[in-house]
């Protein structure tokens, strides 16, 4: 498949330097995330959940008895609300319901679970809110996406009601990094590689089993879990992850959707404002999570 828009990306993507340095990379995350403002129309107001940092983003006409929890990429180790804000609030938009975004803790300084724990945290504090389990979607991108899973396991384990629905963009899902398309992808993925990302995943651990089901989901019981849909793009790293991730979940009889986009690359949706393909992706997710929210 040929787009132009995807090959521009790819160019952008190109030109960023290398940088192996933590802060830099943080820093240069942001930087990214700064040229794709939100629409003029979004409305920011800072929050915390309950000792997380959070923020919400409204859009005319949203719902405001409805969530999206959003859970930003970055390996465990970048990215925040800042990066991923334009993402985050036009993925509410789409399901037509107010989002938080929430700046969980980050490798190396925080290591697992703190993630899950603070990702756990805002859920329950949304519930303490008024928010009623049924009115709540989690969603969130690459690491994101694999928390997003861990949540719901959490959620499990902690005798809680299960959201709505999640939807997981592109996630990292198995910290091992065994799927066959690590490799086979490793050409055609500007943005993730298996020796980058197994350092990302030790640093996280910090001595854990990868295959720890909190950190690595495709390792949970996933049964019982809120209904599933998985976007992946055909052109990434990561392919395997989601691939897996539907099987395991549809063996454990969670309802689940596997869309795998044709050319498209690791968390295309974060370049809505310049490529058609994520626009789609995000009005499909919102779709998904409208027709979920009880």
């Amino acid at each position: 498949m040929t787009n132009s828009e995807i090959d521009m990306i790819r160019a952008f993507l190109a030109a960023a330097p290398p940088n192996r340095d933590i802060a830099a990379m943080r820093d240069g995350y942001n930087a990214i995330g700064s040229q794709f403002p939100c629409a003029a129309d979004v409305t920011l107001t800072a929050a915390d959940a309950d000792g997380v940092p959070a923020e919400w983003s409204h859009t005319p006409g949203a719902a405001r008895d409805a969530v999206l929890l959003y859970l930003h990429g970055g390996g465990y180790v970048i990215g925040s609300i800042a990066s991923h804000r334009h993402l985050a609030s036009e993925l509410g938009r789409a399901a037509g319901i107010a989002t938080l975004a929430i700046d969980y803790r980050m490798a190396p300084e925080h290591v697992f679970p703190a993630a899950v724990d603070d990702a756990l945290a805002a859920y329950r504090w949304l519930l303490a809110q008024g928010i009623v389990a049924g009115r709540v979607a989690v969603a969130g991108d690459s690491a994101g996406g694999g928390l997003s899973v861990a949540l719901l396991l959490a959620i499990k384990a902690a005798g809680l009601p299960q959201p709505a629905c999640a939807v997981a963009i592109s996630p990292w899902v198995d910290l091992a990094g065994t799927g066959a398309s690590m490799v086979t992808k490793a050409a055609t993925d500007p943005m993730v590689q298996k020796e980058p990302l197994l350092e990302w995943a030790q640093l996280y651990l910090a001595g854990a089993a990868a295959q720890t089901p909190l950190a690595s989901p495709i390792h949970g019981d996933l049964a019982g879990l809120a209904p599933l849909f998985i976007q992946v793009g055909s052109e990434e790293t990561l392919l395997d992850d989601s691939i897996r991730l539907a099987a395991v979940a549809g063996h454990a009889q969670v309802p689940v959707r596997l869309d795998v986009a044709p050319g498209m690359i690791h968390v295309w949706h974060f370049f809505h404002l310049m490529l058609g393909p994520a626009r789609t992706a995000i009005a499909d997710a919102g779709a998904f999570m409208a027709g979920h929210i009880a």
